[in-house]
């Protein structure tokens, strides 16, 4: 349900990282992750979750699939209804099916993309009604029109973001965030690509680029440490923020978002 313009969450899905986290996909120069730091990153992540009121469904990491922890990039739910993705990298494409079972318990009657779609959940940002669609290397149109025929069936609206030729960030949400109360979270590369319809935007300052994938979590915004001028900013609009530790998920193209299924 929503209450003053935040959308109010009571669960969440989560999957630990396995033993071969460090074979995952990445772009970035960061070096190699290390498993034991990002497994107690991964349990504070989870703390700060129940923190927040949310029941955490915690599945059991899937060694078959390096970045299956980032179960966000598997699924989108709209409201009671979920899809299951088709993601855009061949070496997750088995991913969904590995999470299906789980959100067929929570949302039965879910839906799926299909071929020649592929759709990753990390750039799909929904804000009050408005569902924008990243399409990039990971998300086609193809999969971009399904998804947005779904949350318009929801009562949503969609809204595609080309992202060509933006090599900084990966999916969309590595670059933007809805933080609630019609505050927007994003990069100054990503923002001619957008229409936010009127909502307050802070603009992520420079070198804290990293912390635009923050997430509202009902009264408190989750946001990777690390960024002490992001943070002033949500502070100063009245916003609770959490930080928490991600190096080891930066280092691996992941992000705050990208390690939870929130419902």
């Amino acid at each position: 349900m929503k209450r003053h313009g935040v959308t109010r969450f009571n669960s969440a899905i989560v999957r630990p990282p396995g033993r071969t986290f460090a074979d995952g996909l990445t772009s970035v120069p960061l070096g190699a992750p290390s498993l034991e730091l990002a497994l107690e990153q991964h349990a504070a992540y989870v703390a700060a979750l129940e923190r927040c009121g949310l029941t955490v469904t915690t599945l059991e990491p899937n060694d078959a699939f390096p970045d299956s922890t980032f179960v966000e990039d598997t699924a989108v739910i709209a409201g009671s209804n979920a899809m299951l993705t088709r993601p855009g990298a061949a070496s997750r494409l088995g991913e969904a099916a590995a999470i299906r079972q789980t959100i067929a318990r929570f949302f039965p009657d879910f839906e799926e993309i299909t071929e020649p779609g592929t759709l990753d959940g990390g750039d799909v940002c929904e804000a009050e009604g408005c569902v924008y669609i990243g399409l990039s290397e990971r998300t086609n149109r193809s999969g971009a029109d399904q998804l947005a025929a779904f949350v318009q069936k929801a009562g949503a609206k969609a809204s595609f973001v080309d992202m060509t030729g933006i090599e900084s960030i990966l999916h969309l949400k590595s670059g933007m965030s809805y933080a609630g109360d019609g505050i927007f979270v994003a990069i100054d590369e990503l923002l001619p690509r957008l229409d936010l319809s009127g909502g307050r935007v802070l603009h992520v300052p420079p070198g804290e680029e990293y912390g635009a994938n923050c997430v509202r979590v009902n009264d408190c915004v989750l946001v990777a440490a690390g960024y002490p001028a992001l943070e002033a900013l949500l502070r100063s609009c009245g916003l609770s923020p959490i930080a928490l530790d991600m190096s080891e998920y930066q280092k691996m193209d992941g992000g705050l978002s990208c390690l939870s299924l929130r419902f």
